[in-house]
């Protein structure tokens, strides 16, 4: 069985849905901190997977599901994940990420389990050197968030020496758009990405959107990112978990459109697929926000065989289609 934490979140039920897809029992975990029972209980109309609500932080919680279930390995995305509150209480990130992590592993070193995907970020780089940017670029992050999946990183690489275990971290940039059947999607109470509050703005009778700066030192002032579809990133986890099972070798993979939208320019695709004007209102850039980030995925191509298929205006289409269905769907209908 592969165990796949924060399965009741935005990434993780989507690669619940990957691996179901593909013949494989799964165990979701989850405290529902941030995510989701209805998303759960989706999940479960899919395939074989079966739920246990727990906190990594509380070493029994994880401990049960190693002593009750066969695990062959683990996909791990639970973790907080904002930026900004990550500046604010550092101390939340560390205790959650990094502690909830390093319980997490030593469960699997007690059961002999040694494959684990893990769900980093491009945020370990922090302020680019160059762009496109390759597994080979410094890692200086410049928050506590990003600092919290770097100390993973390195633990990673201790245990690998330490136990044999093997490990897989995947770097991804921005995630977007949804299922193509609008099953989940991205469901957070605190929104804090683009794509959602531009849509919601647009939904909610042309409410203001505000764009976090326009003085970066950018072609339109505004950041930069690279859009990766939610469903090609979900895809690069299952065949991230082949590749451990066929080479027995730990490794690390950026996993990105390798292609830069500005905030303007996602904005305008929003607009255009939702052929409506969109109000605006620039407001101060947001503390600890990097001008540019990029993809070279080129990496993954090679070695994992993944290739991203969808396009930003996919995303974007779905990501609508979801929203539309939301309030439906928290209702359980």
């Amino acid at each position: 069985m592969i165990l796949i934490t924060g399965a009741a979140g935005y990434i993780g039920s989507h690669t619940a849905i990957n691996f179901l897809n593909n013949g494989y029992d799964v165990v979701a975990f989850d405290n529902l901190s941030t995510g989701h029972i209805e998303i759960i209980n989706e999940l479960k109309h899919i395939g074989n997977i079966d739920f246990t609500q727990g906190d990594l932080c509380n070493k029994d919680d994880i401990e049960k599901v190693f002593e009750k279930y066969d695990i062959d390995a683990v996909v791990h995305f639970a973790a907080f994940s904002l930026v900004e509150e990550s500046v604010k209480n550092p101390s939340k990130y560390y205790r959650n990420n990094v502690l909830g992590t390093i319980n997490l592993l030593d469960s699997m070193v007690k059961h002999g389990v040694k494959k684990f995907v893990f769900s980093s970020t491009c945020a370990t780089y922090g302020e680019p050197q160059y762009v496109p940017i390759d597994e080979k670029h410094p890692q200086k992050p410049i928050n506590p968030y990003g600092n919290s999946k770097l100390c993973i990183e390195m633990i990673l690489k201790d245990y690998d020496k330490a136990h044999g275990l093997k490990s897989i971290c995947l770097r991804y940039f921005n995630v977007s758009g949804c299922d193509e059947l609008c099953r989940v999607g991205e469901w957070h109470d605190n929104e804090t990405h683009l794509i959602p509050n531009v849509l919601k703005s647009a939904i909610e009778n042309n409410k203001e959107f505000k764009l976090y700066g326009n003085d970066y030192d950018t072609p339109d002032g505004t950041c930069i990112r690279d859009y990766v579809n939610v469903e090609d990133l979900a895809e690069a986890h299952r065949l991230a978990y082949i590749h451990i099972k066929e080479n027995d070798k730990s490794d690390v993979f950026n996993i990105g459109s390798e292609h830069g939208n500005s905030v303007k320019e996602v904005f305008e695709a929003c607009e255009n697929v939702l052929n409506k004007n969109i109000k605006i209102k620039i407001v101060e850039r947001r503390e600890g926000d990097p001008s540019t980030l990029y993809a070279d995925s080129s990496k993954a191509k090679k070695l994992l065989k993944w290739a991203p298929k969808k396009s930003l205006k996919d995303s974007i289409r779905t990501a609508y289609a979801w929203e539309l269905k939301l309030e439906e769907f928290k209702k359980g209908q």
